[in-house]
């Protein structure tokens, strides 16, 4: 079964600072919540997805991982080390056991399962209770990309019609788009990962549609061509190198995008991943 984009994690340095950009950037980003293990997050809500805007709190006790123990909060500390940007690549879930099931006949790694939960604020300031089941994987070529999925088990408590109507009329994230010296390399994984039997492949890439939203992965040469926004070298295998959304209004969007330094490229904006802590934002 196809699953859906449930959203992405974007690692960095200050969560005040970047949570800051997305909503100079026209979004409306959530409180500050934090783990148990002490990574704190604000999160950007959309219809059906989200951003996890995430840092590692003061005095964070992080579990470092162990034979087939996938530890989240030292996966974000270690990719930090060499920067900003798209840290975990998350589609959604109804059941972690089936999940599990199907990545074990994919051949896929497996992690020991993870759950957790925390007190959530909702905009009127009540406190409700959260939690997720985590069904951790691994491309074996991207060692540095974190790949897992995740069960709301209270959705009714995680989402909030004023937490997903923005100033900029962003409603979707519509694509997730990668970079790979060989987008052929991964395809086979992305397919069982994301549950899909078919994959478009062309001269740009590889293109996969999902449940909710387009996973694109794309060579370094076709990225810069198609958004004119230079390709990520930092990293090996699969690089998260922007993020596309689509807004109801586009001249909305704008206005808030060329306050922040993008700019139009034909008939959608750019901002460059300097200017949103590492990833490029493209919407249409």
């Amino acid at each position: 079964m196809t699953k859906g984009i449930d959203h992405i994690v974007l690692a960095v340095n200050s969560l005040r600072d970047a949570a800051g950009l997305w909503e100079q950037l026209g979004f409306k980003v959530t409180p500050t919540a934090r783990h148990s293990w002490g990574t704190e997050n604000r999160l950007v809500q959309l219809n059906g997805s989200f951003l996890e805007v995430l840092a590692i709190g003061e005095n964070a006790e992080l579990t470092e991982p162990s034979e087939g123990v996938f530890s989240f909060g030292a996966f974000n500390r270690d990719f930090l080390l060499k920067g900003e940007g798209a840290s975990m690549f998350v589609m959604d879930s109804t059941s972690a056991a089936d999940d599990r099931e199907a990545y074990t006949a994919a051949g896929l790694p497996e992690y020991a399962p993870f759950s957790f939960e925390r007190i959530a604020v909702s905009p009127e300031g009540e406190e409700r209770q959260v939690a997720f089941d985590l069904t951790f994987t691994a491309d074996p070529l991207s060692g540095e990309l974190g790949f897992f999925t995740c069960h709301n088990k209270f959705p009714e408590n995680f989402w909030k019609a004023e937490y997903q109507s923005h100033p900029n009329t962003v409603r979707d994230l519509s694509e997730v788009i990668f970079v790979a010296d060989d987008p052929a390399d991964h395809h086979e994984f992305l397919k069982a990962f994301i549950g899909e039997r078919t994959a478009r492949l062309s001269s740009l890439g590889v293109e996969i549609e999902t449940s909710r939203g387009t996973v694109k992965v794309l060579s370094p040469s076709a990225y810069e061509s198609l958004y004119g926004v230079k390709a990520p070298t930092r990293r090996e295998g699969l690089k998260l190198a922007a993020l596309g959304f689509s807004a109801e209004n586009l001249e909305s969007f704008g206005a808030y995008a060329e306050a922040l330094g993008g700019r139009k490229n034909g008939d959608f904006w750019v901002i460059e991943p300097e200017r949103m802590a590492g990833v490029a934002v493209i919407c249409s």
